[in-house]
């Protein structure tokens, strides 16, 4: 039997607003509202929109052992940082594939939230060394809920609200009472514009969500969401990023920190950088409308050189947009055509992002 699928503890204002709703890592998330995902996408790339991001796990990590224990489990390095601030990072497999990549945050010396995607929870909490002195962990996922709110007038609308948050830099973290509770809110997301998530206890969610719309953010679903990062280049969990995928196919060789002594996955990490990759991300423009879709095949002159990974219209650009892992010898610039069903379109690589927030 499967599994019933989990409920936001936001899911009666989402009903009570019209949302669709979709399956995301075993959630029921609202994917749309009633304006639609094209119109929620432009409201974030001109104003503000708020994300019920809950469906995203919350590992809680303590005890004088912490710091250690996930040092040498993630790919990046905390030494670069400090408590109060987010870092990136990437759990790998023996191969170097990515079994999740996460936030950290980082509140006090011996206290941390990871922040993995919703279906990998478990995988990332068994996957944390816990042979590095006292350490205590937690799946706090359901104590919480994550509202995520996005856009360049983000700073405008919670200056105007009775949380202190409008403050708070990019990848800083910062905790504050609201309402008698404490909230937990990192200078980070994923849309490509400036923004907040705000990590949220259960009583007064709901009463934080109607208090940023009644200030002038916009309700937008995860269908947004997803054309929002595919616009901004960021990589997606399943797509993008793999177990069968390595940061450094995906770009992102910056978030593994090679002069660590260790995490896992290092030595496969070390064999890479010595052969080169097979092959890297790019990004795919056409010339119409036509989305292009997740798996659809890219050929030259008779020649296979990948697949797209993410694909969707650019409400931006108003065209067809894709990340695909190509062979690294392509060119941007380069002319290819992405294979579908029953059609082919002709698309130029480009360079990723596609849009930079001004």
């Amino acid at each position: 039997m499967t599994e019933p699928l989990l409920q936001s503890p936001l899911n009666s204002i989402h009903l009570s607003n019209g949302a669709k709703f979709a399956e995301f890592g075993g959630w029921n998330m609202p994917l749309v509202y009633s304006e639609g995902t094209l119109e929620e996408h432009r409201t974030c790339r001109t104003a503000c929109s708020i994300f019920d991001v809950s469906h995203l796990g919350t590992l809680k990590v303590s005890g004088s052992g912490a710091l250690m224990a996930i040092q040498s489990t993630f790919t990046n390095d905390l030494s670069r940082i400090a408590p109060g601030r987010a870092q990136y990072s990437h759990l790998l497999n023996d191969s170097g594939g990515v079994i999740d990549d996460v936030i950290i945050w980082w509140l006090e010396d011996s206290l941390f939230h990871i922040m993995p995607n919703a279906s990998n929870t478990r995988r990332v909490s068994e996957a944390l060394d816990c042979s590095s002195g006292d350490l205590k962990y937690s799946d706090i996922t359901r104590e919480r809920s994550v509202i995520a709110i996005q856009g360049p007038k983000t700073r405008e609308i919670l200056a105007k609200t009775s949380v202190d948050l409008a403050a708070i830099p990019r990848f800083h973290v910062k905790q504050i009472e609201y309402k008698s509770s404490i909230l937990t809110a990192a200078g980070t997301g994923y849309t490509g514009e400036d923004g907040l998530e705000i990590s949220v206890p259960l009583a007064v969610a709901e009463t934080l969500w109607e208090e940023l719309i009644g200030y002038g953010a916009k309700p937008a679903g995860l269908g947004a969401r997803d054309t929002l990062r595919l616009e901004a280049g960021l990589p997606l969990h399943g797509n993008e990023l793999s177990p069968t995928i390595t940061s450094a196919q995906a770009n992102m060789k910056w978030v593994v920190a090679t002069t660590k002594e260790n995490f896992l996955g290092k030595q496969a990490v070390m064999e890479e950088i010595k052969n080169g990759v097979s092959r890297k991300l790019f990004g795919l423009q056409t010339e119409g409308r036509r989305p292009p879709r997740t798996g659809q095949l890219i050929v030259k002159d008779g020649k296979l050189l990948g697949e797209v990974t993410s694909g969707n219209y650019s409400p931006t650009l108003e065209c067809g947009i894709a990340i695909a892992l190509l062979d690294p010898k392509v060119s941007l610039g380069e002319k290819v055509t992405i294979q579908g069903r029953r059609n082919e379109e002709e698309a130029t690589i480009v360079k990723l992002p596609f849009y930079i927030a001004q």
